[in-house]
């Protein structure tokens, strides 16, 4: 097994832990939040599926972008279920049931909304892509489902057990996944760098401004859901995007250069959002105590 291999599995390993350990901590009635919202749940769905591959199209034709860079945008427009986040959410005083339930359902629509999606963008640009369900799934249900499933199944079983775990498991994941980042950054730094010019940053920019600002308007009145809602539309599935990229586009090797820069761009901004939503926030906590969800 080369480097490369070792980095991979060694990612997908840490994100799967991170995600075992925060379902430890979820019960199960969390996940069926939306089901008795479907307005909140329609909006939300809006935001992560259709506003994010508008924008990206929008993004595409306003700038003279690198191909690469063109197509890990629309990559990653369609590329929704950020398996990290909910962590963040919740620092930021998201609302758990309606994390974790939209992290659920983002999963689940993502593996029949991601390929008629990759069609019609191939169509629209004149472009010959396909992605097939099966991939999509694989890879929603070893990041996402599988292991939130099981932590919430150990939860609620042995929820001593899972209380006493959760974050050293969390915490193993986190340092697994920073020296993964770190070796991948290390070995794209150079092309991540040669990438910057030509209205790339802006673009990326731009996509990651847009998804924040979407997000945050159609989020509801609950400051947590627009906070929420926001960093979901804004985050996007990185592995996914590059699968995407790959089955499409084996050739184009500057991609994944293209979304670790916007990984870095999207955590730059949307930790200003969040130092400003927080300032906010404790601003208005007075007013919001009889704010329905």
């Amino acid at each position: 097994m080369n480097l490369a291999s070792l980095i991979t599995l060694a990612l997908r390993l840490s994100i799967m832990l991170v995600v075992f350990s925060l379902g430890l901590g979820v019960k199960p009635t969390a996940v069926l939040y939306l089901r008795r919202r479907p307005r909140l749940l329609a909006r939300s769905l809006l935001s992560m599926n259709v506003a994010m591959p508008l924008v990206a199209g929008c993004v595409a034709t306003m700038f003279h972008l690198r191909p690469p860079v063109e197509i890990a945008l629309l990559a990653l427009a369609v590329s929704p279920v950020p398996p990290l986040l909910p962590r963040k959410g919740l620092k930021a005083g998201g609302h758990a049931p309606y994390i974790f339930s939209l992290l659920v359902a983002a999963a689940l629509v993502a593996i029949v909304f991601i390929p008629p999606a990759v069609l019609l963008i191939g169509k629209t640009f004149g472009l010959n892509l396909r992605q097939s369900a099966a991939s999509i799934a694989e890879l929603v249900l070893l990041t996402v489902l599988l292991p939130l499933g099981a932590g919430i199944l150990i939860r609620s079983f042995t929820p001593v057990l899972a209380a006493r775990t959760m974050k050293p498991l969390s915490a193993a994941g986190s340092v697994l996944l920073l020296l993964s980042l770190i070796s991948v950054l290390f070995t794209q730094a150079a092309a991540m760098v040669s990438l910057i010019g030509n209205g790339t940053l802006a673009a990326i920019t731009g996509f990651v401004v847009a998804g924040l600002f979407i997000g945050h308007a159609i989020g509801g009145p609950k400051p947590g859901n627009r906070t929420t809602l926001a960093l979901f539309t804004a985050a996007r599935h990185p592995g996914i995007a590059v699968v995407i990229a790959s089955t499409n586009f084996p050739q184009e090797k500057l991609v994944l250069p293209t979304i670790l820069l916007y990984l870095l761009v999207n955590a730059i901004i949307s930790s200003a959002y969040l130092s400003w939503r927080r300032k906010l926030d404790v601003k208005r906590r007075p007013h919001l105590a009889n704010v329905p969800a």
